[in-house]
């Protein structure tokens, strides 16, 4: 592992990611934001694969379709304007990955912001979604008010996690300042 991908939590979960998606897999992008990790699942997917991911604002969904086109990659991915703790309404098979990004919309209204209640529900609805040895990452942004409501409700959760049933890791920068996003892993056994 090279040092770019130290540099932030997403990169990190992207690397993980690529562990284990393999072409033909499905996919969920559970907070769409700006399209760049659906645009690398669908890389990762191939045209025989299936990405699905979710945001609640149309921004998102306007930004990711142009993103996805830009790269003619707008096949095999279903944008669905729904919450993530929705997923179970339109996800009907087993994924092999999950990535949530927690927070708000970069460059977006920062008062929309990623709800523990939802992201814990959306979480549970991932786990049970999620095939053998797949992996969920969630990207915890905690640099806010809210943020910090909701890293210690989704890390509550996370330590509740049956160790006979999942693998749970904590990926921490811990000489950065400002509260820098951390990356949690969650494996299904």
């Amino acid at each position: 592992m090279g040092a770019k991908y130290l540099t932030k939590a997403t990169n990190l979960a992207k690397h993980i990611i690529s562990a284990v998606v393999q072409e033909g897999d499905t996919v969920i992008d559970a907070t769409m934001g700006n399209g760049n990790d659906t645009l690398y699942l669908r890389k990762m997917v191939g045209n025989t694969g299936k990405v699905i991911a979710f945001d609640i604002q149309e921004k998102a969904i306007e930004n990711t379709k142009k993103l996805l086109q830009s790269f003619h990659m707008a096949d095999a991915v279903e944008l669905i304007h729904d919450g993530h703790e929705n997923m179970d309404l339109y996800v009907f098979q087993e994924v092999s990955a999950v990535m949530f990004n927690l927070g708000y919309l970069p460059k977006g209204d920062h008062h929309i912001v990623t709800k523990p209640d939802t992201t814990i529900i959306a979480i549970e609805k991932a786990l049970s979604l999620l095939k053998r040895n797949g992996i969920i990452t969630i990207a915890v942004y905690h640099g806010h008010e809210e943020g910090m409501i909701e890293k210690d409700q989704v890390l509550a959760y996370a330590t509740t996690l049956d160790q006979n049933q999942f693998h749970v890791l904590r990926l921490d920068f811990i000489n950065q300042k400002n509260n820098p996003p951390f990356l949690l892993v969650i494996e299904k056994k």
